[in-house]
């Protein structure tokens, strides 16, 4: 599974063709032993990390979106997700 990204503790990784069981451009993340899911704008769609991970998370994405979008349709393509710089 491929690593896009890590911050704080918080490792974001994101899938080749990884649209079966979420039906939305997502990516997965793990911090402190938890894991979950989060769509694009970063709502989690499944886990928990707790709130003050989840509050970085979503910052990030909001920083982030775009490069996010480019990252899963190069992943949607099967071609090599692109490193997405961490949360300043």
């Amino acid at each position: 599974m491929p690593r896009i990204s890590e911050f704080f503790g918080i490792v974001i990784y994101m899938y080749w063709f990884d649209h079966q069981k979420h039906k939305t451009p997502h990516f997965h993340t793990r911090f402190a032993g938890e894991e979950a899911v989060f769509d694009l704008a970063g709502t989690c769609l499944e886990g928990n990390l707790g709130p003050r991970a989840t509050r970085l998370v979503t910052e990030w994405c909001q920083e982030r979106e775009a490069e996010l979008r480019a990252a899963w349709t190069a992943a949607e393509a099967g071609r090599e997700i692109p490193w997405v710089a961490p949360l300043r």
